[in-house]
């Protein structure tokens, strides 16, 4: 195996890893802590905070969505700079810091990789566009692509199968965890419980905070009903683990959804509405069931007892485990640097 010289480009609104929310902090980690796991030689561009058995570096001392003090729009720059100030270093750039960092990417002879992890806005497609030919993108599913660019690959996102303990069991509570915002469906989660007689447990940050007082807050009895704000590794584990289904009722296109695949790593299935990368993460009628709307989300739950859990565990181990996720992006680095000789 040729060891390779990756600059890990994490984004520097969490720490990373995050200590709750933080999915492109999450995915960040994971493939560095894969490939130093592999023998490759990583640094990871991070928080001062942030934890790595990488090389780390960073100057900027804490998210800033953790400390309001820090200023984003100066240290985004300042970290940034950090690695393509060092670009000759390295054999590759592996950017997730999204559309800034490509605008560093011509002034470098080092191969970048930027792994999109969603497009907040078709306004930010002329910048993808503008680099479309001297960058390489990766998306995280099929159905998340822009199709005036070129792709190198798609890479699904992994995780660490192993920190999710599998429950045979599960339990009787249906589960919505996520951002609490129109986008994630947490009304539609409310509403299909409400209309199955479940109790719902809704986890996550609230991210539109008029959303959450007109739609969210007005149902919550902490009876059937019930809003426990974010949580960490552990209590993520056994609140999934725990629960007869994962909510997931998208109401835009779903760019991955890395909560779906780790409620199947606890062995409970996921009832997601058809939108973006459902049908890529869920096998429909085995580890769970893709729908349209509240109606066929509320059907489906009568019948969630003939999902056999352990198939959605072996699902996660074979297409989403985090192995997987660096042998691709080990294979994408190949490519690339095979392009330079």
């Amino acid at each position: 195996m040729k060891k390779i010289k990756i600059a890990m480009l994490a984004p520097i609104a969490w720490r990373t890893p995050p200590k709750n929310y933080g999915p492109w902090e999450l995915v960040a980690s994971n493939i560095t802590e894969g490939l130093v796991k592999r023998g490759h030689d990583v640094t990871l561009f991070a928080t001062k905070d942030s934890i790595t058995k990488a090389k780390h570096h960073a100057i900027c001392p804490k998210g800033y969505e953790e400390d309001k003090s820090i200023n984003a729009d100066v240290w985004k720059l300042l970290h940034i700079s950090e690695v393509f100030e060092r670009a000759d270093e390295f054999d590759i750039i592996h950017n997730h810091f999204d559309f800034p960092a490509l605008t560093y990417s011509k002034l470098v002879k080092t191969p970048v990789v930027t792994t999109i992890h969603g497009f907040s806005s078709p306004d930010i497609y002329p910048v993808y566009e503008k680099y479309n030919d001297n960058t390489h993108y990766v998306s995280i599913s099929d159905s998340d692509r822009y199709e005036k660019l070129n792709y190198v690959a798609t890479v699904h996102n992994g995780i660490n199968v192993d920190e999710f303990r599998y429950n045979p069991i599960g339990g009787d509570n249906l589960v919505f965890l996520g951002r609490i915002c129109y986008e994630k469906g947490t009304y539609e989660a409310i509403k299909i419980a409400q209309k199955s007689n479940k109790k719902l447990i809704i986890a996550g940050i609230i991210q539109e905070k008029n959303y959450y007082k007109e739609k969210i807050e007005p149902y919550i009895d902490d009876d059937q009903i019930k809003f426990i704000g974010p949580v960490g590794p552990t209590d993520k584990d056994e609140l999934l683990g725990n629960a007869l289904a994962l909510l997931h009722p998208v109401m835009r296109p779903e760019r991955f959804g890395l909560v779906m695949p780790e409620a199947m790593a606890c062995g409970t299935p996921v009832i997601g509405f058809d939108l973006g990368s459902i049908k890529e993460v869920i096998e429909n009628n085995k580890t769970g069931f893709i729908v349209n709307n509240v109606k066929e989300a509320v059907a489906c739950i009568k019948k969630i007892g003939k999902i056999n859990r352990m198939d959605c565990r072996k699902r996660v181990e074979t297409h989403f485990d985090v192995e997987k996720m660096v042998e691709d992006y080990v294979k994408v680095y190949n490519k690339i640097l095979s392009l330079k000789q």
